[in-house]
């Protein structure tokens, strides 16, 4: 049903963002990324987290991950993250299909700001088999109590190190 409240929630709320089907796995960053031919970076992957008491939805570049003091500083406490069946209780979508649109409850959603990098990214569509394409900042217009800063990418502890010697 999670894929079919998606549908509902976009027809209502964004009936011109198309929902893709590729025809392949989109579960994974890198599943998502061989099927829809992208970056992946360009991947939009939601992490459901509980800080503080509190159950949140982080979403963020396929490439980048959660840094425990950025994610501190910017969502005001620990994160820790929730176990598929929690996940599935807030969200009302499996892992592998979670996203921002159709939750089953009134989770805050956030996105990185590692997202506007792109121009359009590729947030699940609430299966295992489906996305959208979409520009960040109409994503958080739609679905986002805002921007954080709680992830980093691959290349820049690279660059962190290089800078520091």
């Amino acid at each position: 049903m999670a894929h079919e409240d998606v549908l509902r929630w976009l027809a209502a709320h964004a009936p011109d963002v198309p929902v893709i089907i590729p025809g392949a796995s989109t579960a994974t960053v890198a599943e998502a990324a061989a099927a829809l031919g992208v970056a992946p970076g360009r991947i939009a992957k939601s992490l459901a987290m509980r800080v503080n008491g509190a159950v949140l939805l982080l979403v963020t570049r396929g490439d980048a991950r959660l840094d425990n003091q950025k994610a501190r500083a910017a969502l005001g406490g620990k994160p820790r993250m929730l176990d598929a069946a929690e996940t599935l209780a807030v969200t009302g979508h499996a892992v592998g299909g979670v996203c921002p649109f159709g939750l089953a409850t009134d989770v805050p959603v956030w996105l990185d700001v590692s997202l506007q990098a792109f121009p359009s990214v590729f947030p699940a569509a609430g299966s295992r088999e489906s996305s959208v394409e979409i520009a960040p900042q109409r994503l958080a217009a739609l679905v986002a109590r805002g921007w954080v800063d709680a992830c980093v990418l691959p290349e820049s502890g690279a660059e962190s190190a290089a800078g520091s010697v």
